[in-house]
């Protein structure tokens, strides 16, 4: 619950279908198998105190704090709803299925990624316009991206993505992992691209000192170790490496304090520092 709420303004970045009903009725066939022509359910109701919450978290200035959210009963029930839904959706194809199905013009650049790519969309809209399109999902670690990027990228037919992974792995937002798990899980959705004719833009894992939802991590070391296997697998792999740790860390691996609210999460000022580099990275 305490990293949900840590999360909640990114949970709630847009109206896309984000659950999946466990045995759904099936209006074209019956439903005699668990295999249907549409699983995913409209999204949970936001509730208003979370709705609110976006602007506060990009918007230069004191980190919004969640702790009263968590007493308030519509909210708890909410992440309850959202929780018990998850497990039968754990990737969250449902997230973007019928957002990718309504596309009516060519995409030229898909970005993956988690709650900083989610949040990306409204704190650069700019950024995603003329068939760029972001496709990141609060809290996700990279074998849910990888279990998702077929849906969410390959069959979207990008000339580019744009794949930043890394800060929840580290966090275990889904459980304890390891280095090389990471690592392979990046090469997988770098070789399924390449396989499919779409080139690729690595991004670096953004810096962080802490995380509020792990207080007792400290995850700067790791960051740094894992960019530069990023940058150097990038190089290897003759693959585009978007460095966006060296314009946003301070001296001590953290986050520069006016660029991000929380130390994780970019605000405006943090994105607009990023735009260059991304427009250079899905650059023809």
């Amino acid at each position: 619950m305490k990293q949900q709420l840590a999360l909640a303004f990114l949970s709630v970045l847009m109206a896309a279908p984000s659950a999946v009903q466990a045995l759904p009725a099936d209006t074209d066939t019956a439903a005699s198998t668990a295999m249907v022509s549409d699983p995913c359910l409209p999204p949970i109701p936001v509730p208003e105190e979370l709705a609110h919450t976006l602007e506060g978290a990009l918007n230069p200035g004191p980190p919004t704090s969640f702790a009263q959210l968590s007493s308030k009963p519509q909210v708890q029930a909410y992440f309850k709803a959202t929780e018990e839904r998850a497990k039968t959706d754990w990737p969250n194809l449902c997230k973007y299925r019928r957002a990718n199905a309504a596309l009516t013009t060519p995409t030229k650049a898909v970005f993956m990624g988690d709650s900083i790519t989610e949040s990306w969309v409204p704190g650069d809209p700019k950024l995603f316009v003329d068939g760029v399109i972001g496709r990141g999902i609060s809290g996700q670690t990279s074998p849910q991206m990888l279990l998702r990027f077929f849906q969410d990228v390959i069959e979207l037919r990008p000339q580019v993505v744009h794949i930043m992974a890394g800060t929840n792995d580290i966090a275990g937002n889904t459980g304890p992992t390891t280095e090389q798990d990471y690592k392979n899980n990046i090469i997988a959705m770098v070789t399924l691209a390449r396989a499919h004719h779409i080139q690729v833009a690595l991004a670096s894992i953004l810096p962080a000192s802490t995380f509020s939802w792990k207080p007792g991590f400290k995850p700067a070391a790791t960051i740094k170790e894992l960019n530069s296997w990023l940058q150097s697998y990038a190089r290897k792999s003759h693959i585009r490496f978007v460095d966006y740790y060296a314009v946003l860390s301070d001296t001590q691996g953290g986050f520069k304090a006016e660029l991000s609210n929380d130390g994780v999460h970019p605000n405006r000022d943090g994105y607009a520092a990023m735009r260059k580099l991304a427009q250079l990275g899905i650059a023809k």
